[in-house]
């Protein structure tokens, strides 16, 4: 077992404010859309998961690549299609990192591009960063829908 299952998985850990978050929003919440050049919340949702996807994909070619897009409508519409999405992905990224030993983890090396090689260890670091900033805009949005937050949340993101 590696030190990132160890620590780190299930990624729920770190994830269970983005199901907190599905747990707080209705279908019709989805499409709420902010002011000026803004996704709705459900695309920022559905941007979530294509992140995640691609990173998992980078785990597994040592290439991250940005051009899959999902083409599903449910994953901007569907409070719980967007749930089971997210736990599908959750569980894969798992399966995934469950296959590395220690030295892969800090030896093997993923090519972002522009000569940007960060080991397995560092791009599951810079993904956790990537789940990070989805809270904060997804934030905005609760704030503007005027939800209200559960403990997690607010202990989590503010």
């Amino acid at each position: 077992m590696n030190s990132l299952i160890e620590s780190e998985f299930p990624l729920r850990e770190s994830q269970n404010l983005r199901y907190d978050l599905m747990n707080m929003l209705t279908d019709s919440d989805l499409a709420y859309k902010l002011p000026g050049d803004n996704p709705t919340l459900g695309e920022l949702c559905r941007e979530m998961g294509e992140i995640e996807h691609n990173y998992i994909q980078s785990f597994k070619t040592y290439k991250q690549d940005w051009s899959y897009r999902s083409i599903e409508p449910e994953l901007t519409t569907r409070v719980e299609r967007i749930k089971a999405w997210y736990t599908a992905l959750d569980e894969e990224f798992e399966a995934v990192i469950q296959t590395f030993s220690e030295d892969d983890l800090h030896n093997k090396q993923i090519d972002r591009g522009h000569g940007f090689t960060p080991s397995l260890f560092v791009q599951f670091q810079i993904y956790h960063e990537a789940i990070l900033m989805f809270y904060a805009k997804a934030s905005v949005y609760l704030k503007a829908l005027q939800k209200p937050l559960n403990d997690q949340w607010r202990i989590g993101v503010g």
